[in-house]
């Protein structure tokens, strides 16, 4: 029996029940409505083989079994991401500077200082989403001055969600932004009084000019590229995170892109399920890209560690909407409907589900339109999964359309962002209903929840969690009434039983239950039981995909798998880690001692900020006024 602290009373004998892993002394919360808690969990052959009691589990323990005490800790199935870009994200994750969980502008543009030193020529720093202004004490945005003070000659590229990046100058450079460069469609390149670019991009409305300026960063070697993904998975493993859906996206290129994955599958070591979609990129052959798919693969080829789910999230770009709420919603093209419904009577007569990204109702209701022509035909859906993503704006009307031809929903925390910027648009009372939650689960249908990480919102599924069920953003702003949350245990079975309905795999995976996947984490708070404001603060101490520990911390520290050294050495991940979360080890006390230094600090430069931009008098300035030019770099 290998154990990782003294248990008593369980004495190894030579049974050919013997388990791989047995986990006792847990509060387990199963999900399965049959037995809904336990005690313990026993997992054989990547199975769970027993769910009971620790008195149960004496069966099911070996010579070989390793036993874990989880010291009365809370265990859940594993959380599944239903909408995760997880593929993308891995090929990109040892070159990011996170900003995810950062409290303060102060504390972020220090990251970027110090990172900027460690970069070297060539290299650029990239803070891609997973933040909001609304999460800085100061509220606000970097300056390009700003930028410019703290990497005066290394490409610094900072992307803030679905609306702008902004670029210092050396990035401006390298990217090829002159006078001369014309805006794209859909973006807008801002100009200052020379006609030169500012560094600030934006999406008008379309993240294109924000996405194709990032792609001409450098990127990894593959043997880079495969490391990179193997650290980021195992830094979704950290929140509890064993399965994720990847909605693909733009500049991810098939097969390309998918190569890290399926060399890592084929040596075993995902640490994270993937089922992923295929996404036309090229604007005109959409037709032709899922032609060429169908005939070489199909819908569920793979196995419980990556397997294909589906076409989506576009399956024509016409057809796309976009979601910057700092803009107006996009009038998609008149007639985009014809081409759509080739796409669409291709994959269903073939076999494949979709899924669909639809910001909008207006968006929804003409795709339903597509669909109900179909049906009436017997075409649609013709037996395959499909579902609406996002549908922040979605009616009642739509939502039964939806029901009748057999949909789903998956739907992500994305205002927990954007928020207060959808609020100021739309109004408080639309912002209410940003996505209509109880409407969506009254009328029964699946709905899967999910972060849209990693260039929106974070990748950390407890953020999401919080916000289903308080309805706050990271801002602390409270945008959904009580009537349109949902309670601590629907809001995780939207993680988890939802996403695994959302792959057809509700049948081995979503729940704890003897003959399903064995896949749990134990978690270093009670969800059930801390106070809301906590949910967002929460991580998982031990992480099990299959039988295997994939992430341990605190107690079970060292049981988990190694992995390589991160690589390149300057990566900002070798130095900062990923999301940045209080550390729960320290003393409340000296916590609290800290927070207040922080603010100090924070409000002191916020002070300093207001000066130089004529809004608050100069620090020790006589007559108060303090006017400077509010273009002069901290």
């Amino acid at each position: 029996m290998v154990s990782t602290m003294p248990v008593g009373g369980l004495v190894p004998t030579a049974t050919p029940d013997a388990a791989d892993l047995v986990v006792r002394n847990a509060k387990v919360h199963t999900g399965d409505p049959a037995r809904p808690a336990a005690r313990a969990i026993a997992v054989r052959d990547g199975r769970v083989t027993a769910i009971g009691d620790d008195r149960d589990m004496a069966a099911h323990v070996g010579p070989a079994t390793r036993v874990v005490d989880a010291l009365g800790r809370r265990i859940v199935p594993g959380l599944n991401d239903s909408h995760l870009h997880v593929i993308r994200g891995g090929l990109n994750y040892v070159l990011e500077l996170r900003w995810d969980g950062v409290r303060s502008l102060r504390e972020g543009l220090a990251m970027l200082r110090e990172q900027a030193a460690r970069t070297p020529k060539g290299q650029w720093v990239r803070v891609v989403g997973g933040w909001s202004a609304e999460q800085f004490a100061e509220r606000r945005l970097p300056t390009v001055a700003e930028l410019n003070a703290a990497a005066p000659d290394t490409p610094v590229f900072v992307l803030h969600l679905y609306q702008s990046a902004i670029l210092n100058r050396a990035a401006l450079e390298a990217a090829g932004f002159t006078r001369d460069t014309p805006d794209p469609r859909g973006g807008q390149i801002v100009r200052g009084r020379d006609g030169g670019p500012t560094g600030m991009l934006l999406a008008a409305p379309s993240a294109l000019i924000l996405y194709s300026t990032l792609a001409k960063a450098p990127v990894l070697d593959d043997e880079d590229k495969k490391t990179s993904t193997r650290h980021f998975l195992r830094e979704l493993n950290r929140f509890g995170l064993t399965s994720a859906i990847d909605a693909a996206g733009g500049f991810q290129n098939f097969p390309d892109n998918y190569a890290t994955v399926v060399e890592l599958a084929e040596a075993g070591q995902l640490s994270l399920r993937i089922a992923y979609h295929l996404f036309p990129q090229t604007a005109g052959q959409e037709l032709a890209d899922l032609t060429r798919w169908i005939a070489t693969t199909r819908p569920e080829d793979g196995d419980e560690w990556l397997r294909l789910n589906g076409a989506g999230e576009n399956l024509t770009w016409a057809a796309a909407d976009f979601e910057n709420f700092t803009q107006p919603r996009p009038e998609l093209a008149a007639a985009y409907e014809a081409e759509f419904e080739q796409a669409v009577r291709l994959l269903t007569a073939n076999g494949w589900g979709f899924r669909l990204h639809a910001t909008y109702d207006e968006t929804i209701r003409r795709d339903l339109a597509v669909f109900e022509r179909l049906a009436a035909e017997g075409l649609f859906p013709a037996g395959n999964r499909w579902l609406f993503d996002h549908a922040e704006t979605v009616t009642e009307d739509s939502l039964d359309r939806i029901a009748a031809l057999g949909g789903a929903l998956s739907v992500q925390n994305r205002l927990s962002f954007q928020g207060e910027a959808f609020a100021r648009r739309y109004g408080v009372g639309a912002a209410a209903d940003a996505p209509p939650l109880k409407a969506m689960l009254e009328r029964g249908l699946t709905v899967g929840a999910g972060t849209d990480a990693t260039r929106v919102s974070t990748y950390n599924p407890w953020v999401a969690l919080h916000w289903l069920v308080s309805g706050r953003t990271v801002g602390d702003v409270v945008l959904r009434p009580p009537s349109n949350r949902v309670d601590r245990h629907t809001a995780l079975a939207m993680f988890t039983a939802a996403g695994a309905a959302l792959t057809g795999e509700q049948d081995v995976k979503g729940i704890l239950r003897p003959g399903y996947l064995g896949d749990f984490a134990v978690l270093s708070d009670d969800y059930f039981t801390v106070p809301e404001a906590e949910i967002a603060d929460i991580e998982s101490l031990l992480t099990v995909v299959g039988g295997r520990i994939v992430y341990a911390c605190g107690e079970y520290e060292g049981l988990d798998e190694e992995l390589p050294p991160v690589s390149p050495g300057w990566s900002p991940v070798a130095r900062f880690g990923g999301y940045r979360s209080a550390d729960p080890a320290r003393p409340g006390g000296v916590r609290q001692a800290e927070l207040i230094g922080e603010a100090v600090g924070e409000a002191a430069e916020h002070l300093r900020w207001r000066a130089r931009r004529g809004l608050a008098p100069q620090p020790g300035d006589a007559d108060g006024t303090g006017f400077v030019d509010p273009c002069v770099s901290l």
